[in-house]
């Protein structure tokens, strides 16, 4: 695989959800990651190191400078368990639990954030604003409601589906209500 490629075309799925989420600083975007699907693989089944600490550090580094925090997901052998900031799980009072990643349980983008974060721990749930699902690992039980779907502007990032999910207000008080304008939806 073809590591610079996959940083590049990473960035431009982040920079388009980015724009289309309307994230703001200090709120949080949650990853799920197969790196066995990026490598063309099966999930679970062909994990990689390499891609998981290329796709993580990509999305590390821009979120990062915009304030923005990311979260990543584990698998299933981790009950889906996220890896996050110590200083976000402090800030939002998530309970932090006692669990390490490895590749076969938790996945190549949770080692990869255990390394790239400054001070990570595991939270076994979150409530983010927005979602990237690289490789179908079904990321919407993080984020709130209500979810609006996106259309990355690339569908694929090596073998692996892409997905992803932002969120907006809940729209209440019927037909004599009135809305703001949606962020998320601008056309």
């Amino acid at each position: 695989m073809d590591l610079e490629q996959l940083k590049k075309d990473t960035g431009l799925i982040l920079f388009d959800v980015l724009d289309k989420a309307n994230l703001r600083q200090g709120q949080i975007l949650v990853l799920g990651l197969s790196s066995s699907e990026v490598a063309g693989g099966q999930i679970g089944k062909a994990s990689s190191i390499e891609i998981g600490e290329v796709i993580v550090k990509t999305l590390l580094d821009e979120l990062t400078s915009r304030g923005i925090f990311l979260a990543v997901q584990g698998c299933e052998h981790l009950n889906r368990a996220l890896v996050v900031e110590r200083e976000l799980a402090e800030k939002k009072d998530l309970e932090i639990v006692n669990v390490l990643p490895s590749l076969h349980a938790g996945g190549a983008g949770q080692l990869a954030a255990f390394k790239y974060f400054k001070n990570p721990v595991e939270v076994e749930f979150i409530t983010a604003q927005a979602g990237l699902d690289i490789g179908d690992t079904s990321v919407g039980m993080h984020v709130k409601h209500v979810q609006v779907p996106i259309r990355p502007a690339l569908r694929e990032l090596g073998g692996a589906h892409v997905t992803a999910l932002a969120s907006r207000p809940k729209l209440i008080g019927g037909s004599r209500a009135r809305y703001q304008e949606d962020p998320i939806r601008k056309a």
